[in-house]
């Protein structure tokens, strides 16, 4: 049963199964293994192997693509992700054995929920499998993430789980007539329907205002492995000429913008001497030669400082220290220069978790090209402005983080830029997710989103998560689209995750009840060596 949940989670997962309403019910056989296991008074170690099997079985099935960035990268990543989510279930059980089995399902929910929050902002945040995801190749199905967000989507899947679980286990295990079900049916009915119709009459009913900007999306289609970083590397003109003469087929001076993807730029440049570089004489002839459009271009950029400003400085041998940036680059003709770096780093590669307590770690980060080792970050959501357009510069792995995303809003942001590289993960489901959670932070925010992508999906996704036009896998093109700006502010753009908040909150008060029922329960030992009731 617990075999079951996994495969049918990872059934729900886009472009694993894609059959996304699978994951109401995909619950159920875990949550019916526990309460037998739980009759039979088995141990606590027998719950957490018993999530552990369910949630190992999702994990492999839906993240398995890892493996070809890093082996080693993957397993981890495989093996600590279905622990972390089987030590979630271990506490739902271990409250339910407490307070009482209906509290116990009912503090299955908010403990869940605070357990994707959590996993949205620690040192080993890694919300990929966040069960609000499962919709994010179906946005008609849930646009009313614009008030709740992601954790929204998680709510909905574990409530409805749980009401269709109670209801089959009245029935086969209490044998309750079916006529006695009939409100517990259509109250499932109601959780189930409401939000998908509600959604649907939104989706229908939803009009963008016309505020068009101009922009043209490239691929340069470069083999991370090969020609980006590796044994064949091209040159940095060569690179940045398979941005322009794709861009050159599109554009002419009525274009706004133009786009260019993670790491375009393949070297570590000094921020502050990048301006006298060669490589910005070109990108700044090219810019006058289109006359008329700014360039958004990800580098590799890094900063020197007098004394040390963060625990990943490192030191230089004229005794000054430099810090290194995955960086988001914005030039234009009738402003400065602007770098954005980016804050939501990918662990392993860009990241060491818990490094600024144990700096021996930095030794064991993954160089997948570009710099390696803990990367800078920007302190707080820094947006953009050009051509009269304030817009958020969002680098790979930052789309993912729908709470994050909705800060640049906050600061003013009308429209969402994406530049990745997702080539490392070659042709597998990975790349194929990851621009489908793009379009779930379209929902969240109501923004339009221009996604610009080494090797990938680049493309255009307007304000109900529609994909209005897209590249394909292994394909060197540039892609020019209209889309729509927006200044209006949604509730999650505005507040956030409440929804994990709160239940983060809720979670320590059940904790805290649940560590008060075991201690009465067990009692405390007295000085005979006997237990007090």
């Amino acid at each position: 049963m617990a075999i079951l949940s996994g495969l049918l989670l990872a059934l729900s997962f886009p472009h694993i199964g894609g059959m996304n309403l699978v994951a109401l019910v995909a619950l159920i056989p875990l949550l019916l293994a526990e309460d037998r296991l739980s009759e039979k008074k088995r141990s606590g170690w027998s719950m957490l192997g018993l999530g552990y099997l369910a949630f190992f079985v999702y994990n492999l099935l839906t993240t398995w693509w890892i493996y070809f960035a890093d082996p080693i990268g993957a397993i981890m990543a495989v093996l600590a992700n279905s622990l972390l989510m089987a030590l979630a279930f271990w506490v739902f059980h271990f409250a339910k054995k407490n307070i009482g089995r209906n509290q116990g399902y009912l503090a299955f929910v908010f403990i869940w929920m605070a357990f994707e929050y959590q996993h949205f902002n620690w040192e080993l945040s890694w919300p990929w499998l966040s069960f609000g995801n499962v919709f994010a190749n179906a946005p008609i199905l849930v646009q009313w993430y614009e008030w709740t967000g992601v954790t929204g989507g998680t709510l909905w899947v574990l409530v409805v789980n749980l009401l269709i679980y109670k209801l089959l286990r009245n029935r086969y295990v209490h044998r309750q007539e079916w006529s006695g079900l009939k409100r517990m049916g259509g109250l499932i009915s109601l959780v189930v329907l409401l939000p998908i119709v509600g959604s649907i009459i939104r989706y229908v009913t939803y009009d963008e205002k016309k505020n068009p900007v101009d922009i043209v999306v490239t691929q340069p289609n470069i083999d991370p492995y090969v020609e980006k970083f590796g044994p064949q590397m091209l040159s940095w003109q060569e690179q940045l000429d398979r941005i322009t003469i794709s861009a050159n087929k599109v554009i002419d001076s009525s274009v706004d913008f133009v786009l260019a993807p993670e790491t375009a730029i393949p070297f570590e440049l000094d921020e502050a001497t990048f301006s006298r570089t060669i490589i910005y004489e070109y990108l700044d002839s090219v810019l006058q030669s289109w006359n008329g459009p700014d360039l958004l271009i990800g580098a590799s950029t890094v900063r020197i400082f007098d004394t040390k400003n963060s625990y990943v400085s490192r030191l230089m041998k004229d005794g000054r220290f430099y810090e290194s940036y995955n960086t988001s680059v914005h030039m234009g003709r009738n402003h400065p220069l602007r770098f954005v770096h980016k804050s939501k780093l990918v662990l392993g590669v860009e990241k060491i978790p818990f490094a600024s307590m144990f700096p021996f770690l930095e030794n064991f980060a993954l160089d997948l090209g570009g710099a390696s080792g803990s990367l800078g970050v920007e302190e707080k959501a820094v947006t953009l402005e050009g051509k009269g357009v304030e817009f958020a510069s969002l680098v790979c792995y930052e789309s993912v983080y729908g709470d994050f995303v909705s800060q640049f809003v906050n600061e003013g942001a009308e429209i969402l830029f994406v530049i990745t590289n997702d080539g490392w993960w070659k042709d597998t489901p990975g790349y194929k997710q990851h621009f489908d959670f793009s379009r779930l932070r379209a929902i969240e925010t109501r923004r339009s989103v221009a996604r610009s992508a080494n090797t990938g999906i680049s493309g255009f996704i307007n304000q109900r998560g529609d994909v209005i036009q897209k590249s394909g896998w292994d394909e060197q093109i540039a892609l020019r689209q209209t889309l729509n700006l927006n200044a209006e502010q949604t509730i999650y753009a505005t507040y956030g995750d409440i929804l994990g908040r709160v239940s983060w909150f809720v979670t320590m008060l059940i904790m805290i009840l649940t560590v008060v029922r075991y201690l009465r329960k067990f009692g405390t030992k007295t000085p005979y060596g006997g237990r007090e009731e």
